[in-house]
């Protein structure tokens, strides 16, 4: 197996990991923890797709992806309002919350689907590879590395990773959304209005987790089971292990997406396969991985003062 190839496979799990994280960042830096990225992934997953079938043939394949990806972010935004009302303005226990958001996606997929089609299967064509991009993929060995067999998705990621950077160290708005999740009694009297701050920021991570859905669906399949693979979980375990900082993020973003990569290809490096390691054992590598990581760096977790904690405007 080629390194170019293992390379484009890493992007393929990393961006998504890496895009869902920002979004969980987003919300938990306001103070609001977002358990439900994976139900809002598998949502948006859904709408994303029924707009490509519904358009395959009529608009150009990148323009149809674009399209396809606003729609799963506008999705996103729409079911974390679900969240947004019931931790916020209610006060709702915010993980009870969020898990409801995981046991509704899933449910709603499926009740649909087989109401309509009698299958749990939500199959598209998928035409949207750049085999290679124009100039950029001429360049040696960079070009072969990360401008052929890729995604516009990949890039739109990266996007989202610099604007996430700017907006949280050089706008007003990251200063406020990250005052909100230290010290939203400070941030109340210094004239902040931490419920819209709040619900901000758990819109803005459900539009980054819809987006997310389809990232990381697109290249890897073409059926939609209603699924996607824990990776709302894991993309969690990328924020924490990121220390809720998006330059971390991105560094744990591609650990856990090398780690996954592992996990989908091992059959094809000679050097795992003459191991004679069981294939669950590989395949469970990202989750077993997760689990040693957040043992080992936990205790040196620093989330936000205020994640988790309701806040009462009356209250002081």
């Amino acid at each position: 197996m080629s390194i170019p190839f293992l390379v484009q496979q890493t992007m393929f799990f990393a961006i998504p990991l890496l895009v869902v994280a920002l979004g969980g960042m987003y919300s938990e830096q306001s103070g609001v923890i977002n358990i439900g990225l994976e139900g809002i992934m598998i949502f948006s997953t859904y709408m994303g797709i029924l707009v490509l079938n519904m358009f395959v043939g009529t608009i150009p394949p990148q323009f149809l992806f674009i399209l396809a990806l606003l729609v799963a972010g506008i999705s996103g935004v729409i079911f974390s309002s679900l969240h947004a009302y019931a931790s916020v303005y209610q006060k709702a226990n915010q993980v009870i919350s969020g898990t409801a958001l995981n046991l509704l996606a899933p449910a709603f997929f499926n009740f649909t689907m087989r109401n309509a089609t009698g299958s749990n299967q939500l199959y598209f064509l998928n035409q949207y590879r750049i085999a290679k991009v124009p100039l950029l993929g001429d360049i040696p060995l960079i070009g072969e590395l990360f401008f052929t067999n890729t995604y516009i998705s990949t890039f739109i990621g990266l996007l989202i990773l610099a604007i996430s950077v700017f907006v949280f160290y050089k706008t007003r708005f990251g200063l406020r959304l990250r005052a909100c999740g230290e010290h939203p009694q400070a941030a109340d009297a210094a004239g902040i209005n931490v419920y819209r701050m709040r619900t901000y920021g758990v819109l803005i991570s459900g539009l980054l987790a819809g987006m997310g859905g389809l990232i990381l669906t697109i290249p890897t399949t073409t059926a939609f089971g209603g699924s996607v693979t824990g990776y709302g979980f894991l993309a969690l375990a990328v924020l924490i292990f990121g220390q809720w900082k998006p330059a971390r993020i991105v560094f744990a973003a591609f650990f856990f997406g090398t780690m996954k990569t592992i996990a989908a290809t091992y059959t094809s490096i000679p050097l795992l396969v003459g191991l004679g390691i069981p294939g669950y054992l590989f395949k469970s590598i990202p989750y077993l991985t997760t689990i040693l990581v957040l043992a080992f760096t936990s205790k040196k977790s620093v989330a936000p003062k205020a994640l988790g904690e309701p806040y009462d405007k009356g209250k002081r």
